[in-house]
C-alpha cells in the first residue's frame, strides 16, 4: 500500500507563509478595490475580516490536529446565509450575491484545500465535507442564471477555485477514499 509523502513540516511551514503572503495581497487589493469603486460601502472590511477568519480556522485545526472541516462547511453556509440577511434588510444592493458569497466559496474551499494538505492523513475525513463544499459553490450558477448579479467575476472565480480543489482533493486522496469505501461497503 503506497501513501502519499508527507510533507516535511519546514514544506509545511513555507506553504503557509506563501499562502499567508497571497492572502495579505488579496486583502490590500481588496481594499484598493473598495476604496476606488464604492467608498461609502466597506465591503473590503467584511471580505477581510473572511480572510482573517479562515486563517484563524486553519492555524486552530493545525495546532489542535481536529477535524475542523465540517465547521467550516456549516461556517461558509452560516456567514452566506448572514451577508444574504443583511443585505436583504439594508434593501438588497446584490452585493451578498455578487461579492461576499463568492469570496466565502473561495474562503472555504483555499481552507480546505490548506487542511488536506496539512493534514495529509485525514483526506478521507475531508472528502465528503469537500464534496458537500463543492456543491455549495455552484450556487451563483443559479445567481447567474436567474439575472440576480449583474457582474460574474467572482462567481466564475469561486465556482473556478472549487472544481480545481476538489479535483485536487480527489487526486491526492483517490487511494485512501477507494480503500474507505472498500472497508465500509465490505466490497
Amino acid at each position: 500500500m503506497l501513501y502519499p509523502k508527507k510533507l516535511s513540516s519546514k514544506k509545511s511551514n513555507l506553504l503557509i507563509k506563501i499562502l499567508l503572503g497571497v492572502s495579505l495581497i488579496i486583502a490590500i487589493i481588496l481594499t484598493i478595490i473598495n476604496k476606488l469603486t464604492t467608498p461609502k460601502v466597506h465591503w473590503a472590511a467584511l471580505a477581510n475580516g473572511g480572510i482573517i477568519y479562515a486563517w484563524i480556522t486553519v492555524i486552530y485545526s493545525i495546532h489542535k490536529r481536529t477535524n475542523i472541516a465540517g465547521h467550516v462547511m456549516i461556517q461558509a453556509i452560516a456567514i452566506s446565509l448572514l451577508t444574504a440577511y443583511i443585505d436583504y434588510n439594508l434593501g438588497f444592493k446584490g452585493w451578498s450575491l455578487e461579492i461576499s458569497i463568492p469570496i466565502i466559496i473561495m474562503i472555504a474551499n483555499v481552507t480546505m484545500l490548506v487542511l488536506t494538505i496539512v493534514s495529509h492523513r485525514k483526506y478521507v475525513r475531508y472528502a465528503i465535507y469537500q464534496l458537500v463544499i463543492c456543491i455549495y459553490s455552484m450556487i451563483p450558477i443559479y445567481f447567474m442564471q436567474q439575472e440576480l448579479i449583474d457582474n460574474y467575476i467572482l462567481s466564475y472565480i469561486a465556482i473556478g477555485i472549487s472544481i480545481m480543489n476538489f479535483i485536487l482533493t480527489i487526486l491526492l486522496s483517490a487511494r485512501d477514499v477507494k480503500e474507505a469505501v472498500i472497508r465500509k461497503f465490505h466490497m
